[in-house]
């Protein structure tokens, strides 16, 4: 493996690591740092590259360790992530100022709801244990096989097998819990909320029937909608869609507001 092929096969697969350390850290910079410091260590231990797993599998492994050294200092956020930010947004006129500005003169300021349960997700993830959170990633979302997932995270299969086994499970009980799309008894309608806000000629109903999780809903089982919803974060890039600029805006506040609250709580 030279240094050519590694350049060329990163330049490949960069926007779907990017996006997995988004989903992974919340944080723009983060990801964009993390990025670049995998770039400068592949670089330096491409000798040590023996072809045991594809060059990806290798590269997102370096990447998983630096964002899980960083975060392994950090707390989880709660389960009610969502509602402590709408709490916040509702007191911050600039952050809905700017979010207006960036919904009129944006090409990647449309809000849909696919793109917000999307980020939902990235958000309400983190309340997982850090492992968890890795393997759901890894394999629900960036499609990684099992076997891959335990390289990537140096673990073995069954604790792999484990991580996946608890993550969706906890990932499913919250949404049937919070998500108001599914579960009409959920609590968090943001998504309608602020469709209502960006999307004021636009009914809500109309964009959600788009939405094969929501219109198919009463047909299919918890672990049917999951998949769906993971389908959803499967087909969207967070930093090139055409609701990028407007759901990093809104991730960004979020992340600020919870630095502040879990300050706050010690």
């Amino acid at each position: 493996m030279t240094i050519d092929d590694l350049t060329n096969q990163f330049t490949e697969f960069q926007a779907e690591l990017k996006s997995y350390l988004l989903r992974l850290t919340a944080s723009i910079q983060d990801a964009e740092d993390i990025i670049q410091e995998t770039y400068l260590k592949s670089h330096e231990k491409i000798g040590s590259f023996r072809g045991e797993s594809t060059l990806k599998t290798w590269v997102f492994s370096i990447a998983s360790n630096l964002a899980r050294d960083l975060l392994r200092a950090k707390k989880r956020w709660p389960e009610n992530v969502t509602d402590i930010c709408k709490d916040a947004a509702l007191s911050d006129h600039d952050f809905f100022a700017e979010a207006m500005h960036i919904r009129k003169t944006s090409t990647q300021g449309n809000f849909e709801i696919k793109e917000h349960i999307a980020l939902c997700f990235t958000c309400v993830s983190k309340s997982l244990p850090l492992e968890q959170q890795v393997a759901l990633l890894l394999k629900e979302v960036y499609g990684f096989k099992v076997q891959e997932v335990a390289v990537i995270m140096g673990q073995s299969e069954a604790m792999v097998k484990y991580y996946l086994h608890i993550s969706r499970g906890r990932m499913i009980e919250v949404f049937d819990h919070r998500c108001a799309l599914i579960n009409k008894q959920g609590i968090c309608h943001q998504c309608t909320e602020l469709n209502g806000i960006f999307n004021p000629k636009q009914k809500a109903q109309e964009e959600l029937v788009k939405l094969e999780m929501v219109r198919d809903a009463e047909d299919k089982n918890k672990e049917e909608l999951f998949n769906l919803r993971m389908k959803i974060l499967q087909e969207i890039d967070p930093f090139d869609s055409g609701a990028a600029e407007l759901q990093l805006h809104h991730l960004e506040h979020n992340r600020k507001v919870m630095e502040k609250h879990l300050g706050e709580i010690g």
